[in-house]
């Protein structure tokens, strides 16, 4: 895969996170999902529920871990925003789980590495 550009880069690893995840039993809901200045990288349904994953796709080197990358301000933008896909979508007494999905380009070697549920939001 010849992947350049960093929005080239982040749709390769978006569409790759999608095909991990598909293989594990989910089902795409959305890509890309907006509402105002919120957006979802991935909403997808598994069998256990809803996911909201964040796709992080990076190349060698990494400066920077997932858990720099998709910090507390992050985790409550993305909480946001899966609040408000759950009521414009009215889904409601669904279980929720909200998981990463890094990916990185290593030369010729790609890797996908999966964090499911990866934090739980506090909702104050």
């Amino acid at each position: 895969m010849n992947v350049q550009r960093p929005s080239k880069i982040g749709d390769a690893g978006e569409q790759m996170a999608c095909d991990f995840l598909l293989s594990r039993g989910h089902h795409i809901l959305d890509r890309n999902w907006r509402s105002g200045h919120l957006e979802l990288d991935i909403v997808s349904e598994g069998p256990d529920g809803l996911h909201f994953v964040e796709v992080k796709t990076r190349t060698v080197p990494v400066t920077t871990g997932i858990t720099d990358q998709v910090n507390a301000v992050k985790q409550k933008r993305i909480s946001a925003a899966a609040l408000q896909y759950l009521n414009k979508k009215k889904l409601d007494g669904k279980e929720v789980f909200f998981d990463i999905v890094s990916v990185l380009f290593d030369g010729a070697e790609t890797i996908v590495r999966y964090f499911p549920q990866a934090w739980i939001p506090m909702y104050v």
